[in-house]
């Protein structure tokens, strides 16, 4: 027999797996930022700052994994309650790669202070700062379970993807004009893809959104055109 107490304790319990994964999500917002500003003063003692918290963000997805393992173990949920679930442990896994995104262009930063190159940082910048608002706006989606500010979260993707391109053709021609620029751009080339990445995973998690609220996925509904609302 389900009593008020079982339904109130479940209820507790997916509101902390909720609270866990906005714990996790500011942490990553914050590491994107920190590896963007070590990147761009060269602060080593900044980036290894953001290497070390790296550890951090995965304790938080094991104990979100482990706490949704051990809902549906013994809850045995279905419908929206196994869509919060679900969703929850899909947005820890994109999370923690953002984080791991984060990290490894902290690690870029010794290698760039051999031979710095200012010109190209300000797209890096831009794609950084965009990053961050993205997922900011995700999260805040995933919270208040706001399908349409996810769906514009999604579309949102593009912009970083049009600087990605734009910056592989100023590095790419900054290697063909100039031999010593080739060590440099390439690890900046790096730097752009962990951007480009990072993008690729927070459209992710706007993906996971549509599922938790319309029990869709965003492949499912055909992208922006077919988004439209379902019952539970």
């Amino acid at each position: 027999m389900v009593t008020e107490h079982t339904v109130r304790s479940f209820s507790n319990e997916l509101k902390a797996l909720d609270q866990s994964i906005q714990e996790m999500g500011r942490l990553v917002i914050s590491q994107i930022g920190d590896a963007m500003k070590a990147i761009v003063d060269l602060d080593l003692e900044r980036a290894s700052a953001v290497i070390q918290r790296d550890r951090s963000v995965d304790d938080l997805e094991r104990a979100v994994d482990q706490m949704t393992v051990r809902l549906l173990a013994l809850r045995q949920p279905v419908a929206l309650d196994l869509r919060v679930i679900m969703a929850a442990l899909r947005v820890s896994i994109d999370l923690e790669r953002i984080a791991d995104y984060a990290a490894n262009i902290a690690k870029r930063v010794r290698d760039l202070k051999q031979a710095p190159m200012a010109k190209p940082m300000a797209e890096i910048v831009r794609m950084g700062d965009h990053a961050r608002a993205m997922l900011d706006d995700v999260l805040r989606a995933y919270l208040t379970r706001d399908a349409e500010l996810a769906l514009q979260v999604w579309g949102r993707d593009d912009e970083i993807d049009r600087i990605y391109t734009g910056l592989l053709y100023t590095l790419r021609d900054s290697m063909a004009a100039d031999q010593q620029a080739v060590t440099p751009c390439s690890h900046l080339l790096l730097v752009a893809k962990c951007m480009e990445r990072m993008g690729d995973h927070i459209t992710n998690i706007a993906e996971h959104i549509q599922f938790l609220v319309r029990g869709v996925s965003q492949r499912q509904m055909g992208g922006p055109a077919g988004a439209s609302s379902e019952g539970e």
